[in-house]
């Protein structure tokens, strides 16, 4: 799908850019304001929620905990200049909590085993573990179209 078809329906091409990509951009701020943008292997339910394994300790994950608004990009790297799209994404994010555990769980392990990179268990993601699992609510999310604009994917 191009940005020209986008128009019509953006949700394929936000879908196909979901699928066909391993990492986001994921843009935090801190409680001062202080943006950072970090790269982070995820896997997604739909467009709707968006997983990710990192250190509590880590300066997004400190971010998050501080101010759970997040903005976040995926996107073909590759690409020529003009030729690309990304899905542009405005969400909540959090760590997962004791009642979501297993669900997101199930998605980034599934994710993982779809990649060939095997799966994740419970233990690789709770303490005494360096990683834990977040996960990014979408609130809205775009794509462009053939006119550089933003086209909200419902």
């Amino acid at each position: 799908m191009t940005p020209e078809t986008a128009a019509a329906d953006p949700g394929p091409l936000a879908r196909a850019l979901v699928a066909d990509n391993s990492y986001l951009t994921l843009a935090t701020a801190g409680a001062d304001g202080t943006p950072w943008a970090t790269p982070v292997w995820y896997a997604a339910r739909d467009l709707a929620e968006f997983v990710w394994a990192s250190k509590p300790g880590a300066r997004h994950s400190r971010n998050i905990a501080e101010n759970p608004r997040v903005s976040l990009v995926v996107f073909d790297s590759g690409k020529a200049p003009g030729e690309g799209s990304a899905l542009y994404v405005a969400a909540d994010a959090a760590l997962v909590d004791d009642a979501t555990f297993a669900d997101a769980l199930a998605v980034y392990s599934g994710r993982s085993v779809e990649r060939g990179l095997g799966g994740w268990d419970a233990a690789r993601l709770r303490e005494p573990a360096r990683h834990r699992l977040y996960r990014a609510v979408v609130r809205e999310a775009y794509v462009l179209d053939d006119h550089d604009e933003r086209i909200r994917v419902p």
